[in-house]
């Protein structure tokens, strides 16, 4: 059974609405891409394969993958503003769900939220765990430089602990990339910086001392978080400002969040295999964009169970899946 819990959903009309909203301009590429750049840098990308779902199913059965999770990638909704927002939220949670409708045995679900509007966003988790059926929610590592740990963010945390609904956090672009702007630095760096930043923030916040019951997963394997985790720990031993809201080692909190494979680098994945578990990691491809197959998985030096883990069963385990193997 394989499982890819970071994939994204790609439509073309959201693309079209974000370069015009945006002030994106289009750079084709000989190779078939197309980038969208602004500030010297891109904010998105597509193939014309990318918006061809059949096209996306071929491809998953070649490569043996039983079921996608569907999310939106950067920079999801948040580049609109107040209603604006709202209705880019719901709009694509519904295409979303129309998608796993059509191919319940392939791909199931997460709801971007208007974190413009907590109002809105606290109405649209329970749309989508209801009504449309979706599995959590994706969360970016800030909304317009808000950091996840504002105190506007708390009823969020609390209805998503109540709910125990998972959160797959993917990263924004740093709210300040001036200096970023050559080698695409904002997506290689920043976006390990963005989801390294948010998780020490949440921890440090008490984020997960105060809502330890709905399963918070890190894309790309946790940004380098797992490797300043001894730093972070002599934080809260050196200054009060770093155990202000924590009873534990910030790592004791790092340790109990899950992890996505999609470093795909096999030193960093052995690691976290060390430091977390094969229970709290979960195979991701970052498809369409990466598209990788499980090979970063099947050829780590641990045991076979640990991999059946790792590549479906934590998934099925979290989000609540039933999945027949296909093929």
């Amino acid at each position: 059974m394989r499982i890819d819990c970071h994939a994204h959903v790609v439509e073309r009309r959201y693309v079209e609405e974000l370069a015009a909203d945006a002030g994106l301009k289009a750079e084709p590429l000989p190779g078939g891409q197309t980038l969208l750049r602004k500030d010297g840098h891109t904010y998105a990308w597509y193939r014309e394969s990318m918006f061809d779902l059949d096209a996306r199913l071929r491809d998953m059965d070649a490569k043996g993958v039983d079921l996608r999770i569907l999310s939106l990638s950067t920079p999801n909704v948040y580049e609109w503003r107040g209603a604006r927002q709202v209705e880019a939220a719901r709009r694509m949670n519904d295409v979303t769900a129309a998608i796993v409708r059509r191919h319940p045995a392939r791909f199931a679900g997460l709801a971007s939220l208007p974190l413009d509007d907590i109002d809105a966003s606290l109405s649209e988790i329970d749309r989508a765990a209801g009504t449309l059926g979706l599995k959590g929610v994706m969360i970016g590592s800030n909304v317009a430089g808000m950091p996840m740990n504002h105190p506007r963010m708390e009823t969020v945390w609390k209805r998503l602990n109540a709910l125990r609904l998972p959160v797959f956090e993917h990263p924004m672009f740093p709210a300040d990339t001036a200096g970023m702007e050559e080698f695409e630095l904002p997506l290689r760096v920043g976006f390990v910086y963005e989801t390294t930043t948010a998780a020490a923030r949440m921890i440090y916040a008490g984020v997960f001392e105060r809502y330890p019951d709905f399963p918070y997963i890190l894309a790309h394997t946790g940004g380098a978080l797992l490797t300043i985790l001894e730093r972070l720990d002599n934080g809260y031993r050196l200054f009060p400002d770093c155990r202000k809201y924590i009873t534990r080692l910030p790592s004791e909190y790092a340790r109990r969040l899950y992890y996505d494979t999609c470093s795909f680098y096999g030193p960093t994945l052995t690691m976290a295999h060390g430091i977390v578990g094969p229970e709290r990691l979960l195979w991701g491809s970052d498809d369409p964009y990466i598209g990788a197959d499980t090979a970063h998985v099947d050829q780590l030096p641990i045991p076979d169970r640990d991999k059946a883990m790792i590549l479906g069963g934590n998934a099925a385990r979290l989000f609540g899946l039933k999945v027949a193997a296909f093929g």
